[in-house]
C-alpha cells in the first residue's frame, strides 16, 4: 500500500467567485474608492460576463460589506463615513484591547508566537524590494490584528472582532494617504513589543491614534 497522500481535489472558482475577487482587490488597492458606482453594464462589458453574474457578485460583496446596494440606486464602493470611523473606534477599544487584556494575563505578559509571525510577515511584506499591491498590505494587516485577538482564547470575541472585517480593510484603505511602508512596519512590529512591555494600553493608543488620522485630528502611522 502506497504511504503516498491522495491529492485533495482542486477547488472549482465560478465566474462569481473570480468577478468578486477581482473586484475585492480593486477596491483594497484604492482603484476602487469607497462611494464609486458600480454599474452592471460597465462590469458586464468589462469583464465580458453575464449581467446576472455581475449581480452576484456584487451581491457577495455586499455580503462582506466592502459594497452598499440600494434599492432602485444599485451598488457603490461602500464609504466609511466619520460617524463609522468613531464607532469603529469603540469597538476596537472593546474588543482588540479587551483581548489583548485577556491574552497577555493569561500568559504572563506575553504573546503567543503566533502573533509575533504575523507582526514580522507585516513588516516584511511592507519592507519588500519591490512595493507590494496595497490590498496584499490590507491582507495582512488584518491578520495581524486578528491574530492578537484570537490570542485571547475566546470565540465570542474572536467572531465578534471577524464581523469587523470588512470595516477594518477599508479603514486601511480610506487611511492610505496617511501612511508609509516603512513606518507602517514599524510601529507594528514596535506595537507587538510595547504590548508586552506596557500592557493593553499599548493597543489603545495604537487605535487612537490611527482613528485621529483618519478624522483628521492628527497625523499618525499606527492603523
Amino acid at each position: 500500500m502506497s504511504s503516498e497522500r491522495a491529492p485533495r481535489a482542486l477547488l472549482r472558482v465560478t465566474t462569481v467567485d473570480a468577478l468578486a475577487d477581482a473586484l475585492r482587490e480593486r477596491i483594497l488597492d484604492g482603484e476602487l474608492p469607497g462611494g464609486t458606482r458600480l454599474r452592471e453594464q460597465e462590469l458586464t462589458d468589462a469583464y465580458g460576463v453575464a449581467r446576472h453574474s455581475v449581480r452576484a457578485a456584487l451581491r457577495s460583496l455586499a455580503a462582506r460589506g466592502l459594497v452598499t446596494i440600494e434599492p432602485h440606486r444599485g451598488a457603490h464602493v461602500t464609504l466609511l463615513a466619520d460617524e463609522d470611523v468613531a464607532g469603529l473606534y469603540v469597538l476596537r477599544g472593546i474588543l482588540e484591547v479587551g483581548a489583548a487584556r485577556i491574552a497577555l494575563e493569561r500568559a504572563g505578559g506575553r504573546l503567543p508566537g503566533a502573533v509575533h509571525e504575523c507582526a514580522q510577515a507585516f513588516a516584511t511584506l511592507c519592507c519588500a524590494r519591490e512595493e507590494p499591491a496595497w490590498s496584499a498590505v490590507v491582507v495582512a494587516h488584518n491578520a495581524l490584528h486578528e491574530a492578537i485577538v484570537a490570542a485571547s482564547d475566546v470565540p465570542r470575541l474572536v467572531t465578534a472582532h471577524a464581523a469587523l472585517s470588512a470595516e477594518l480593510q477599508l479603514f486601511l484603505v480610506q487611511g492610505r494617504p496617511h501612511y508609509t511602508l516603512r513606518r507602517l512596519a514599524a510601529d507594528h512590529v514596535g506595537l507587538v513589543l510595547a504590548l508586552e512591555r506596557d500592557g493593553p494600553q499599548a493597543l489603545e493608543e495604537h487605535i487612537r491614534l490611527s482613528t485621529d488620522a483618519l478624522l483628521g485630528h492628527a497625523p499618525s502611522e499606527a492603523p
